[in-house]
């Protein structure tokens, strides 16, 4: 089964896991939108913006990056 960590965190939560907060965002405008919207609800200054794709292997393929606000 091929699932990204979104979907993951998706199918945990209706489960009752607890999992961290996060949006699915894809352009620029809508990770802006989602970072917002995570700093309202959780009051979090800091985001990580993560790339996701099927790659077969953890850690081969993507990126993260933590951020301090917006312009970043």
């Amino acid at each position: 089964m091929n699932l990204h960590e979104y979907q993951g965190k998706e199918l945990l939560s209706t489960y009752g896991v607890a999992i961290q907060r996060g949006k699915l965002a894809h352009t620029v405008e809508e990770a802006v939108s989602g970072k917002k919207k995570l700093k309202a609800e959780t009051g979090t200054q800091f985001c990580v913006v993560k790339a996701q794709i099927h790659a077969g292997g953890r850690g081969k393929v993507g990126g993260e990056k933590k951020k301090k606000n917006v312009d970043d």
